[in-house]
């Protein structure tokens, strides 16, 4: 019987020839002459916290364990005599571009063409030592030495460059590649978990660091931080090694000091994230520069560990997407003084000093202005300095409203199409060429179906849950009636509500001359013909039609005249056959965690409080049979790829729902160790992703996301496990950075992009629609306003601003839905099935809580209040377990 393991990487090599070719990639390399001299002898150190392992030859770091888990390496040393090549990067080398004069630029690479290194004496502090001349070309204008030294016991590496030459020299690039184990590829699940790791950046100037995290997401965490001149400006992607880049390898990166010889070149014309910035080298002039590793006991404790070591630490409240209409918060924590603080471009943020909390924190007010991405530039009195890259959007209210416009206008597709029959739709879209999708070499983007294709529709629905606009869902309406029912999905015979995968196809031979683009290479293994794009075997689009159902049940069932093309009971039983559908159509990838699977569980709960008992059962059954199946798992977190990022949203939540708590933390220790927080909009909550460009974007390449739909699907088990743990702020920062993340890349106009480019040559959307609407789906069910207090930070709000006299804590609503409000310390969860908040109060000496209501609208004019405490009782009727609350022409005060 073949293995879990073997269907995955069988499932992803049908899935993507991309993966096969990278397998071709592995071969070749083996083949290669070994050149870093890894058959020779290895020095090895000890030191407080690491096992350091070197290549004696190269004095490159082959092993770097922790002394706590000698069993786990933060390096691929599993890889090491595959790697042992010419122009493989390991931890050690070091990048230069340098020029003399008016001369070109000349890079220069230790790992381009190994040669044994010479060793140099060493004493004290120092561990190893070496002159790197002999694997640099000879012309090179500098001398480099590498050492190995303990400074305050922490293991520091450090590069001494001195200029050899009689005129001064300009360094416009300087990287120290971070080479750690993110190779996947041939590994099952349990080993990824117990073995590899991913890194994130923090690219923050003299407060910039890289976090190293274990898969399972459990401690150790290696920080690595700058230690002497090695400010964290860029963060260059190494294409150039060899190690094939594939859906198992997302590549390395290195930490740059210097760009400018890259911003002149390469990256000419792009906006980076922090100004790039060269070194002027005088004749026989030496500078170091060094980086520490140091260990975190969890992810959870990397601020405090941050401090521990004399690093600025700041936080954002609400995080580094910031609303027009917020008033954002920010706190430094830093032993030095703020000198000064700049922001560019100038007048984009407004920032009003607050003094400091009662812990001594430093706090600002933040105003949005301008919007678009900006950099605030914070320079302490000790020399160092901080930037911290923000994103200025509209308010949340305009976002969605836009979206919601351009996708029901611009995308709105309505032309003739008798053989594909995709009309009315919304359909993909290419924001470049400012034009609708109805070709694309990949059938599915153009075909209303799978992620890359059913994007634009399913964010259109999941836009209406949160800000319904009539107008809009009549055209919903249409595109259920003529194109949803009966052409995406049908019923034909035994085979009920099956979904498609496609339906457009490539099948020229049997379609009129002229159907297909000339300019369009169709000879692809994404060029599905009729019978493929018909298969049903795909559960992954299944979600997708089940939450357009179930966003018209709410909408018909607890507002008047929104929807009047079926009942509400009709959408609830086709949501419901749907959800049934996935598990007999599509059983085999079943198994795995779905993107939006969470909608299951709010359709089962709607049967449950509908008293369809029979439905509800049998929809539970089903749902628990898989959720036995991940319990049995170590790691249930696979999907037609061999490691994903988006199942872990189902996953946890019916693990959650079926009491299975172990299973739910570990699901949720592996989102952690994927989705980090720091001061960085780009990389807060950004839920790693990074082969979805090759299938649903136009830039088309392996290379980490911006807030993919991972980031939004992600923060839905991250907030749910908050409100379980409201004293956990960590929680509350990475959950919301993945909501807010999730609609960052809605342009001006309301364009919804695939995701934004982190490539330092490109910082930019990508001008196709792609799937992002399940990154809508994962705002739209999770958008939610938080009222908590922190030890040192004071009272917060996230989504709202606060207000604060004597006693009462008020805040103003501020998300699109204004539906769901959580007030920390009393563990209260609002929400509300139609109708919007206002306001709510929270009166810290009474705990007494009091809710605004806006006033009734022409479709809702009852309020459906849920309240997650049952000694509350309220004097108004219970319809379906929610209090019916008749609204006012004025807004409306309930008291809890």
């Amino acid at each position: 019987m073949r293995t879990l393991k073997y269907k995955m990487v069988l499932a992803t090599a049908l899935f993507s020839g991309f993966y096969v070719q990278a397998q071709g990639y592995w071969d070749r390399l083996k083949d290669k002459e070994p050149t870093l001299g890894v058959a020779d002898i290895y020095q090895k150190f000890i030191t407080p916290d690491f096992e350091l392992k070197l290549v004696k030859s190269s004095q490159t770091i082959a092993e770097l364990r922790p002394v706590k888990n000698l069993n786990f390496d933060f390096t691929p040393s599993d890889r090491l005599e595959i790697r042992d090549k010419d122009g493989l990067y390991h931890l050690g080398d070091i990048n230069l571009r340098i020029k003399q004069g008016d001369a070109d630029w000349i890079s220069y690479s230790t790992a381009a063409k190994r040669r044994t290194v010479t060793p140099l004496e060493v004493s004290g502090n120092v561990l190893a030592a070496a002159d790197l001349a002999n694997t640099l070309p000879s012309d090179i204008p500098v001398t480099i030495k590498r050492y190995y030294e303990l400074v305050d016991e922490h293991l520091v590496m450090r590069f001494e460059i001195t200029n050899k030459t009689n005129s001064s020299i300009e360094i416009g690039a300087l990287g120290i590649p971070m080479i750690f184990n993110n190779i996947l590829e041939g590994k099952s699940l349990n080993e990824t978990h117990a073995q590899n790791v991913f890194f994130d950046p923090y690219i923050g100037l003299d407060a910039g660091y890289l976090e190293v995290k274990r898969l399972s997401g459990q401690g150790p965490v290696l920080l690595v931080l700058p230690q002497e001149h090695l400010p964290f400006e860029a963060y260059r992607p190494l294409n150039d090694d060899p190690t094939p880049r594939s859906i198992v390898f997302e590549g390395f990166h290195e930490w740059m000091v210097y760009s400018k010889a890259y911003a002149e070149n390469e990256w000419k014309g792009v906006e980076q994230w922090n100004t790039p910035t060269a070194l002027i080298l005088e004749p026989g002039k030496s500078k170091s520069f060094s980086l520490k590793l140091v260990l975190s006991e969890s992810i959870e404790n990397i601020q405090t560990t941050l401090k521990e070591e004399q690093q600025p630490v700041a936080t954002g409240v609400p995080g580094y997407v910031i609303p027009l209409d917020i008033k954002a918060q920010l706190f430094i924590d830093y032993s030095s003084d703020i000198s000064s603080i700049a922001v560019a471009p100038k007048g984009a943020i407004k920032i009003k000093g607050d003094g400091v909390t009662e812990k001594g924190v430093k706090k600002y007010t933040l105003e949005g202005k301008i919007w678009g991405r900006s950099v605030v530039t914070i320079t302490f009195a000790d020399g160092k300095k901080q930037t911290i890259n923000y994103k200025v959007i509209k308010s949340e209210s305009d976002v969605i409203k836009d979206f919601g416009h351009f996708l029901t206008t611009e995308q709105w597709f309505d032309e003739p199409d008798p053989i594909f029959k995709r009309n009315p739709s919304v359909i993909s879209y290419d924001y470049e060429t400012k034009k609708q999708l109805t070709q694309d070499s990949r059938a599915w983007v153009a075909g209303l179906s799978d992620e890359g294709g059913a994007g634009g529709w399913l964010a259109a629905f999941m836009k209406q849950l949160i800000q319904p606009n009539k107008e809009e869902i009549n055209k919903l309406q249409m595109f259920i009636d003529s194109t949803l029912w009966g052409n995406i999905q049908y019923n034909e015979g035994k085979k009920k509500y099956g979904v498609k995968k496609s339906v457009f196809y490539y099948e020229p031979d049997s379609l009129p001359k002229g159907t297909y683009s000339d300019s369009i290479n169709y000879n692809t293994w994404a060029a599905w013909n009729h019978e493929h794009a018909n298969d049903q075997g795909r559960s992954y689009n299944y979600p997708h039609v089940a939450a357009a159902y179930w966003v018209m049940y709410r909408l018909a069932r607890y507002n008047e005249g929104l929807v009047d093309n079926q009942t509400w009971d009709w959408y609830l039983k086709q949501a419901y056959n749907t959800a049934i559908a996935m598990v007999e159509q599509a059983p085999y990838y079943v198994q795995f965690g779905q993107m939006e699977g969470s909608v299951f569980l709010y359709i089962l709960k709607d049967l449950q409080r509908e008293d369809y008992t029979e439905m509800a059962t049998n929809l539970e059954v089903r749902m628990k049979k898989r959720a036995d199946h991940w319990e049995a798992l170590e790691y249930p977190f696979g999907s037609e790829m061999p490691w994903d990022s988006t199942g872990q949203e189902e996953v946890y939540m019916w693990s959650d729902y079926f009491g299975y708590r172990r299973k739910a933390w570990v699901t949720l220790r592996a989102i952690l160790a994927y989705m980090p927080t720091m001061p960085h909009w780009a990389y807060n909550g950004n839920a790693r992703r990074y082969w979805d460009f090759l299938y649903g974007g136009k830039l088309s390449r392996v290379e980490r996301q911006i807030h993919h739909y991972g980031s939004s699907l992600n923060a839905i088990p991250v907030l749910e496990q908050y409100r379980k743990r409201p004293e956990d702020l960590y929680l509350l920062k990475v959950g919301y950075g993945g909501l807010l993340g999730g609609i960052s890349n809605i342009t001006q106009d309301g364009f919804g992009p695939a995701a934004f480019h982190s490539y330092p040559s490109t910082l930019r959307i990508d001008y196709l629609s792609g799937d992002y609407g399940s990154g809508l789906y994962g705002y739209a069910v999770n958008t939610s306003t938080y009222l908590t207090k922190d030890e040192n930070l004071g009272w917060l709000a996230f989504g709202g601003n606060l207000e604060k006299k004597g006693d009462v804590v008020s805040v103003s609503l501020t998300t699109a839905a204004k539906s769901k409000v959580y007030i920390a310390p009393k563990k209260m969860w609002l929400t509300l099935d139609a109708g919007t908040f206002n306001k709510v109060i929270y009166n810290t000496k009474t705990e007494g809580v009091t809710l605004v209501l806006n006033p009734k609208t022409e479709f809702t004019p009852n309020a459906f209040l849920r309240v997650n405490n049952d000694e509350i009782k309220l004097p108004y009727t219970k319809v379906r377990g929610a209090y019916q609350i008749p609204l006012k022409k004025k807004i409306l005060e309930v008291k809890l």
